[in-house]
């Protein structure tokens, strides 16, 4: 089933809207479209710092590209720098490394900002957000 998601089908799934989410989703999108369109010949591995809200990336590449931790392609990987790897099934890789995120600074309406943050980021260009390598 490959469908493209809104804004609100990503709150809903993940149980809030934040950057993180789109950006994995986003990412997902971008493998599964220009890698490989099947999400039983692909695994992903999310690397981040393992907890949110850098692990919500994972999320986002679960909906984005259909790995799954049920199926067992989708892994998460505890990391100092944040890059998702995909490999197929006739083993060749890409590394999808997102471009550093401006948060708003903290005040009043911080989670207002947050999540207009990631309705802006859901606009975007894939340039505006990420880097890609294949090997």
């Amino acid at each position: 089933m490959d469908r493209e998601y809104s804004i609100e089908d990503l709150a809903a799934f993940h149980g809030h809207l934040g950057p993180y989410i789109v950006l994995g989703y986003r990412i997902g999108r971008y493998a599964r479209e220009y890698f490989c369109d099947d999400a039983f010949q692909m695994h992903a591995v999310v690397g981040c710092s393992g907890t949110p809200p850098q692990s919500c990336l994972a999320d986002g590449v679960q909906i984005g590209s259909g790995c799954t931790t049920g199926k067992r392609n989708l892994e998460l990987r505890v990391s100092d720098s944040i890059a998702c790897e995909f490999t197929s099934a006739e083993g060749k890789k890409m590394v999808i490394r997102p471009k550093p995120l401006k948060f708003p600074p903290r005040g009043e309406d911080y989670f207002h900002q947050i999540e207009q943050l990631a309705v802006d980021m859901y606009r975007m260009d894939d340039t505006e957000l990420f880097e890609v390598s294949s090997q």
